[in-house]
């Protein structure tokens, strides 16, 4: 399995480039802090080289910015080319499935953009005061009281020893 889950900051200004097909893409990188600190008590970065395509590159660009911490869902891969001198150079970076709001600061937090098509969630509204489901009938209080005689052990199998 190849999956990569990140939360970071974004080291510069995200900007959308089109390749020569004219597919729209995304380079960044993110600083993502190490769980421990060294031995000065500072706490390291790690910088991760990242790719997105198409929405999701559009998404991070309009509403990420230097600065603002990214949560991101993707896969590690490796890729090489010859440079103009002829040497052979490896790229090692994660290619961007999901993003994700990490921080409310201009955009709600939860928000989350995933490259493949996702089915829309229902949310909950609870009815207004002076609607018929507001003054629908609910399951009345109902108190269980522990039978005063008897009792159930641990351990013991079988009925329990009241009604529910």
């Amino acid at each position: 399995m190849n999956k990569v889950e990140l939360v970071g900051r974004l080291t510069k200004d995200p900007e959308v480039k089109l390749t020569s097909n004219q597919t729209q893409f995304c380079n960044f990188t993110v600083a993502v802090d190490r769980r421990f600190k060294d031995a000065n008590g500072q706490r390291q970065a790690d910088f991760i080289n990242c790719v997105a395509w198409r929405q999701t590159a559009v998404f991070i660009q309009k509403y990420f910015h230097k600065g603002n911490r990214i949560g991101l869902v993707g896969s590690i891969q490796t890729r090489s080319y010859d440079d103009q001198s002829g040497q052979k150079k490896f790229i090692t970076e994660v290619v961007i499935d999901e993003a994700e709001f990490v921080e409310s600061s201009g955009a709600a937090s939860g928000d989350t953009y995933r490259q493949e098509p996702v089915a829309p969630t229902q949310s909950f509204n609870p009815p207004a005061a002076d609607t018929v489901a507001a003054s629908a009938p609910t399951a009345p209080n109902m108190q269980i009281d522990a039978p005063t005689s008897g009792g159930f052990d641990e351990g013991q199998s079988g009925e329990l020893p009241f009604e529910i």
